[in-house]
């Protein structure tokens, strides 16, 4: 027979997969997360929880309390309510349920975690703990974490866990990002009149060729649990019709960064790059621009939080879980970067932003159990 905890936890994420939030700034018409804040608001509500919504109310998000009797230390869960794009899905909306496997769109990354917390407040709402258990289900994870930084601006916790999946490891280091930009000069010009004109897109080869072998040299500096960083281009766009010199060749970088790897360090090689590249063309007319920083996470494995929810994962799970990694960015970088000690926590599960996603039943009922456990352990 299924417990009541996993009953409800198939039911939440469920309700959570039905409905569309995906992001509008990654998808052009996209629904945003004003329905599903709406509904993780009223749910809170039922459960006996203080909700507040904050932030661009087409773009909310939510803040949930279980609040304590006073003077204990606060735990902040972290989920997010939006998701990607569903192009070649076929009833993205639809939750099913095989076997273990609960698939649809947003289950995996993260509407099975976010779930995880929201029952986890709930039930540790009764445990008659000191300290606030809170729950930020955010706007905007997937593209510029406004939701994050507008929740920090009034909420503070004295550690945090964010659910997103990590197949029921503890995460405590991730990557960072900078997105940048070089623009390359050239002359237009008729294609019939090379003397007048500069090909942009040809000047940019080296760059290219440049960005190549930094990535190589990235592989030589790995990191004990993220392995290493690295450096493409992500877009490349020049030209305006094939009888004419490009003037303009524009390049989109992404510099994947690791703990210790700061933007100016990223800004430094690109820097690097164009001075060897104009030594050798002294034509060469280039402008390098930073677009976004995402800085990477690394928590000190003494910290209380680490400890705490290993101890409660051996506690539900009958095994101590290992220490690791995540090779991609989560709002746990702002909630760290605010002082509050954070570490990831979630489900396994497979397909985040592909067309068949899906998450284990079974490592999603693990997770809100864990969470109780470390909520009634750090917050007495």
């Amino acid at each position: 027979m299924i417990g009541r905890m996993r009953s409800e936890l198939v039911e939440l994420t469920s309700q959570l997969v039905a409905i569309d939030s995906v992001n509008p700034a990654l998808v052009e018409g996209g629904s945003g997360e004003a329905a599903v804040a709406a509904f993780v608001a009223d749910w809170g509500r039922a459960a006996g929880l203080g909700v507040e919504v904050v932030g661009d109310p087409e773009r909310p998000s939510v803040v949930l309390r279980a609040r304590g009797s006073g003077g204990g230390r606060s735990l902040l869960l972290c989920g997010h309510l939006d998701t990607v794009d569903v192009e070649g899905m076929v009833d993205p909306y639809a939750p099913r349920i095989n076997g273990d496997w609960l698939y649809g769109r947003g289950s995996y990354d993260m509407k099975a975690g976010l779930a995880a917390a929201l029952i986890a407040a709930r039930d540790a709402a009764r445990l008659g703990l000191a300290g606030d258990v809170i729950v930020a289900a955010v706007a905007d994870e997937e593209h510029a974490s406004l939701g994050i930084q507008e929740v920090l601006q009034s909420v503070h916790a004295d550690a945090g866990i964010v659910t997103e999946p990590t197949e029921l490891e503890v995460v405590v280091a991730h990557k960072g990002f900078v997105w940048s930009e070089i623009e390359v000069t050239g002359v237009a010009a008729h294609g019939s009149r090379p003397a007048l004109g500069v090909d942009a897109i040809v000047k940019t080869g080296p760059l290219l060729v440049g960005l190549g072998a930094l990535d190589t040299d990235l592989a030589a500096r790995p990191h004990p649990l993220l392995e290493r960083g690295s450096v493409h281009a992500s877009l490349i766009q020049g030209g305006r019709e094939l009888s004419s010199y490009p003037a303009r060749c524009l390049v989109t970088i992404e510099r994947r960064t690791l703990p210790g790897e700061t933007v100016r360090d990223v800004e430094q090689e690109l820097d690097g790059l164009l001075h060897r590249c104009r030594t050798a063309d002294a034509e060469l007319v280039a402008e390098r621009r930073t677009l976004l920083v995402r800085d990477p996470l690394e928590v000190d494995p003494g910290e209380e939080i680490v400890s705490a929810v290993r101890a409660a994962a051996a506690s539900v799970t009958g095994s101590e879980p290992p220490l690791a990694g995540a090779s991609y960015w989560a709002d746990s970088g702002f909630i760290a970067a605010a002082g509050i000690p954070t570490v990831l926590y979630g489900p396994r599960g497979e397909g985040a932003h592909a067309v068949e996603e899906r998450v284990s039943l079974h490592a999603t009922e693990l997770v809100a159990r864990t969470l109780v456990e470390v909520a009634a352990a750090f917050c007495r």
